[in-house]
């Protein structure tokens, strides 16, 4: 038996779209003699399509779709991930088996996902069907994402999984792990059709395969980008290179800003260039992402910009082949000084001060944005914006926040990771200067932050591990995580007001962190 796993990026709302390619992907797969067709969960309205559900003509038009799919299967069985609706109105989580132009059944997802990203049960009723079906009197069954992670007995010789699965860090090896279980339980072969592409903060990152009886891969689909894997099930083929975890972060990065720019009808991205290692790492993925001709820089150093941070940001620039803007805000800075000098007479200088340097640099790039159409992509990393070392209506100014979920010592691993690929693209001193948002004289972040390499690891075991205070400070000094809590506590007014940045951790802070802004609870 020869199979197609067909790996689309499929967009949310785009049916018309998705039908395109899922007719195209069947004729590719006939070209090539493959009996069985198969395509991610969702594949006809995208994943997630959230509260899209509760529009009527959203599920009769996605039942639309699926019926003009039925004529292109002549001659193939084909296996696709849509939206299903019983007589009474429940909604389900579907999937049609459709063999020469007739649809043989339907399977409804039986286990539905309602933690972390996932909210299914807001939307969908869990099905009660075998999903059991037969192509060429060979017996296969058919589940769908979360299915698959609950036990359950199968006598098929084949088991076919479609899913919508995020990338985050971990999350493929316990998926391998979980996927060879499967088939050495059941004795029989996984195939599994994972989506990949970028859907407002999640990615998908692909890697669709097929697993032996034994437990072991003989096919693995690319990562981070479309395929169609044929694979004749009396043949070995050969497993995808594994690629390192940095460089997984880096692809999904890649991805998930691509996709967020392109689907939502932009062409051209903008940046603020501080010469920081920050903005350096997003200007790196805009252009990866994007094209060179595609990506602006800006840099709008004041008094307190030092001239190797101006250096380096034009130098960046020029190693990037992008559009270099600068504009300086001194004297923007001292209008606003002047302006407010009476109601801040009296009152000694502090952040205030400092933040009206982020904000006028925040207009600026708004101002842009709404000149020339181009999307801002803000810079602060998941370190900074837990503990709120941003600027609300300043450097948090945006459309997409691309390092949103990336800890700041992986920000310094990432550029070291692009820095290794062949020529040096970011300048070795953005790497080695002391961080700083250079908003008063010789400010270092770790004048107000524990080390990142500290911060980092209370981060994680807070946010990520949900660990309380007592089980840190075991590790780590007692005040400085009792600090940490405090400001992460505090700055979720903050967070809240972000724009929306890809998830590369087990716990971001978007779909799966949703804590009270008005929260009187305190663990110590």
């Amino acid at each position: 038996m020869k199979i197609a796993l067909a790996q689309i990026n499929s967009t949310v709302g785009d049916l018309a779209g998705n039908q395109k390619k899922i007719v195209d992907y069947i004729h590719r797969a006939k070209d090539q003699d493959a009996d069985i067709v198969i395509f991610p969960e969702m594949a006809i309205c995208g994943y997630p399509p959230e509260d899209l559900l509760f529009k009527d003509h959203f599920v009769q038009d996605n039942f639309k779709i699926l019926r003009s799919i039925y004529k292109e299967t002549k001659g193939i069985t084909g296996v696709v991930g849509f939206v299903d609706r019983d007589k009474v109105g429940n909604l389900y989580n579907a999937a049609a088996v459709i063999t020469n132009g007739k649809l043989q059944g339907t399977y409804h997802k039986k286990y539905l996902p309602n933690y972390g990203v996932f909210d299914e049960k807001r939307y969908f009723q869990a099905g009660t069907m075998e999903g059991m079906f037969s192509v060429d009197s060979v017996n296969f069954g058919v589940s769908i994402c979360e299915d698959i992670w609950v036990k359950t007995q199968s006598a098929s010789f084949l088991h076919i999984n479609i899913s919508c699965s995020p990338y985050d860090v971990g999350k493929l090896k316990a998926r391998h792990q979980l996927l060879k279980k499967r088939a050495k339980e059941n004795n029989s072969f996984i195939v599994y059709v994972n989506l990949v592409g970028g859907q407002d903060e999640l990615v998908f990152d692909g890697g669709s395969l097929v697993i032996d009886p034994k437990g072991k891969i003989i096919a693995e689909a690319k990562a981070f980008e479309e395929d169609l894997l044929i694979v004749d099930l009396s043949v070995r083929a050969q497993q995808a290179v594994p690629m390192t975890q940095t460089e997984g972060i880096y692809k999904a990065l890649i991805l998930g800003t691509h996709d967020y720019v392109k689907k939502n009808g932009f062409s051209k991205v903008v940046i603020g260039l501080s010469g920081g290692i920050d903005s350096a790492l997003v200007a790196v993925i805009a252009v990866e992402a994007l094209g060179k001709k595609n990506v602006v820089c800006v840099s709008m150093p004041s008094k307190y910009t030092s001239k190797g941070t101006m250096s380096d940001a034009k130098q960046l620039a020029e190693n990037l082949e992008v559009e270099f803007k600068e504009i300086i805000i001194e004297e923007t800075v001292k209008s606003y000084e002047k302006l407010l000098s009476k109601e801040f007479r009296n009152h000694k200088p502090n952040v205030a001060e400092e933040n009206i340097q982020a904000r006028i640099r925040g207009n600026i790039l708004m101002a842009l944005s709404n000149k020339f159409g181009w999307l801002v992509l803000t810079t602060g990393n998941k370190s900074e914006m837990a503990v709120g070392y941003c600027t609300l209506y300043g450097d948090m100014s945006g459309g997409f926040a691309v390092i949103k979920d990336v800890p700041k010592m992986k920000v310094y691993e990432l550029a070291e990771f692009i820095n290794s690929q062949g020529k040096v693209i970011i300048p070795k001193m953005i790497i080695k200067r002391a961080p700083s948002a250079e908003l008063r004289p010789n400010q270092k972040d770790q004048d107000t932050l524990p080390p990142y390499e500290i911060l980092d690891e209370i981060l994680k075991k807070y946010v990520e591990n949900h660990q309380p205070l007592s089980k840190i400070a075991k590790k780590y000094n007692r005040a400085i995580v009792k600090k940490v809590i405090q400001l992460v506590d505090q700055s979720e007014y903050k967070r809240r007001q972000s724009p929306p940045g890809i998830k590369i951790t087990s716990r971001a802070f978007g779909k799966d962190w949703r804590l009270p802004i008005i929260n009187r609870y305190k663990e110590f």
